[in-house]
């Protein structure tokens, strides 16, 4: 067999197994999004996050199947990264945030609806949670004011779960 034939019969094996990944990542995501009660669009932006890492993986597969002299994508990537590490290093809690919201999907005993108190210090607050996205979480308190916490700080700190009806008034 012709090593061009290989490469297109090894290509598109490469582009079924990733149709196939993706596509089975977002429903396996989706299911533990179902099983922790977590809103439908958090499943959906975890499910992008690990679809593009799949989404990456390919396209180095297939670099290499088709001999792609990886000198010029390693500059063109370390450049990249090089500045898109400086930007994230300005910006590091934006970094911190995202992680930190994989984490929460996969492993935060707190709920949207339920109720929290977050231990801070003097800084402590106590609330519902009305929503939880990519950079933070929405927690509204007893006088009906939105917080809006950030992710990285919410798995820093204690955390109370509260019973619904529990109300504590705060000191």
């Amino acid at each position: 067999m012709d090593s061009n034939y290989m490469n297109w019969f090894l290509s598109s094996l490469v582009l079924i197994a990733y149709l196939f990944g993706s596509g089975t990542t977002s429903r396996v995501l989706t299911r533990i999004g179902e099983r922790k009660m977590a809103a439908p669009k958090r499943a959906k932006y975890i499910s992008k996050v690990f679809n593009f890492a799949i989404a990456l993986l390919s396209l180095f597969i297939l670099f290499f199947i088709w001999g792609v002299d990886y000198h010029g994508i390693l500059v063109f990537g370390s450049s990249v990264l090089a500045i898109g590490g400086v930007a994230l290093f300005a910006q590091w809690s934006i970094l911190s945030n995202l992680t930190a919201s994989i984490v929460i999907f996969f492993y935060y005993p707190a709920r949207i609806g339920d109720r929290i108190r977050i231990v801070d210090g003097d800084n402590s607050l106590e609330g519902t949670i009305i929503d939880i996205t990519m950079f933070q979480v929405l927690i509204e308190d007893d006088g009906l004011n939105l917080i809006n916490y950030p992710n990285n700080l919410l798995i820093q700190k204690p955390l109370i779960k509260l019973d619904a009806g529990h109300h504590h008034p705060q000191a």
